[in-house]
């Protein structure tokens, strides 16, 4: 827990899952910066309807429900984000609360005041813009906010498309503030999400198969190189297997052991609710008659009985938002150990320079290198 001093007073504030030795915070020099320009401004007022969109770890929401002045809906892709979110809420704001909505609910009906955290990716961003749009009216204050690095003439551009008239302002601690004026009538032209493209011919059972990605998914339009690997070594298994397709982004490892092994139950599951339409689509299109599936959001596997599946199935992310990071990896190897039944299997694809082998290795007792690429390996372990 770290504490983070807003213009409203002070909160105590931490990521999710919360961990004692986690060294990042939950806000940075972009949340403080927007909140600072909101204080010297006079915002946010009563009773408009505020918005936070991409709010990473709740700073922002949390930080307007203790000022008190309006209640803030959230809107995020992320689960841990969500989840980190309302228990900084119920620890510093317990009686004020937000509107908790994720990327996929309907938007709010109006917005007065539109705070822009900038999100993972720039289609995220533009689908978003899309979808909040029409509640934005003439008398909207639209502030964007994220650290230098985050914002790119395209960022200036997709604003002034879709909302208005976009400035930024000068940089402050790598941080820097975007000003979006709403132009009422604006052709904004359509949203162009979701993205549906067929796979080449040379990828086992998804040989030319349709895959669907929502906005912010990874690999929006092409097969990344790891997938490609994993997909060319899944297991050959037959029978009622319980399967995860464990961080499954666009869900086309796992539509791919549905279609090898139709007697297979599969469980998709990611932390992004972008990433789970994209996968249910994906399995829909694609499933065979009869075939079975769950889909999910949330952390890693940690809502899953014990030994309770046969197979996971891992492209794990090395990153949070800009901190380059093996904490999702570590936690989704530990809940898979633990959901697998005795003598099931993990099978991860990773780049060779992260050294996967050594932790599963230690936590699995055992680790083979099922297939291997100058960039890219595919490890077994197995319980």
């Amino acid at each position: 827990m770290h504490r983070f001093s807003s213009p409203w007073g002070d909160l105590d504030l931490t990521r999710f899952p919360a961990d004692p030795r986690e060294q990042l915070r939950a806000w940075d020099a972009a949340d403080a910066y927007a909140l600072q320009h909101l204080a010297d401004t006079g915002g946010p007022a009563s009773p408009g309807a505020t918005v936070v969109l991409g709010d990473r770890w709740g700073a922002l929401t949390t930080a307007l429900a203790a000022h008190g002045a309006t209640r803030p809906t959230l809107v995020t892709d992320s689960f841990l984000g969500r989840s980190a979110t309302e228990a900084n809420l119920r620890r510093n704001a317990p009686a004020a609360g937000a509107d908790l909505r994720t990327t996929r609910d309907d938007p709010p009906g109006r917005v007065d005041l539109l705070i822009v955290r900038m999100p993972k990716s720039l289609a995220l961003l533009e689908d978003q813009l899309h979808r909040l749009a029409p509640a934005v009216h003439s008398g909207t204050t639209v502030l964007g906010t994220g650290m230098v690095s985050e914002i790119h003439t395209s960022t200036l551009r997709l604003f002034e498309r879709i909302i208005g008239p976009t400035t930024t302002s000068l940089a402050v601690r790598k941080s820097r503030l975007i000003f979006c004026t709403p132009e009422p009538g604006l052709a904004r032209g359509t949203n162009p999400w979701p993205v549906r493209y067929a796979l080449p011919d040379d990828i086992g059972p998804m040989s030319g198969h349709p895959v669907v990605n929502h906005a912010g998914v990874f690999c929006a339009d092409r097969l990344d190189l790891g997938t490609r690997l994993l997909l060319a070594n899944l297991p050959q298994r037959t029978g009622p297997d319980r399967v995860v397709d464990l961080g499954c982004g666009n869900g086309v490892v796992g539509t791919a052991a549905a279609l090898a092994n139709p007697a297979a139950e599969v469980l998709f599951t990611d932390e992004s609710y972008q990433a789970v339409a994209s996968a249910e689509e994906t399995f829909r299109a694609n499933a065979l008659p009869g075939a079975k599936a769950e889909f999910t959001v949330g952390d890693a596997l940690t809502a899953l009985p014990p030994e309770s599946v046969d197979l996971v199935l891992l492209n794990p992310p090395f990153h949070s938002h800009r901190a380059t990071t093996d904490a999702a990896a570590r936690r989704m190897f530990t809940t898979a150990r633990a959901a697998l039944r005795p003598g099931g299997e993990l099978r991860v694809v990773g780049n060779r320079h992260l050294g996967y082998h050594a932790r599963l290795r230690r936590l699995f007792g055992n680790c083979d290198v099922v297939a291997s690429h100058p960039k890219f390996v595919v490890l077994r372990s197995t319980k």
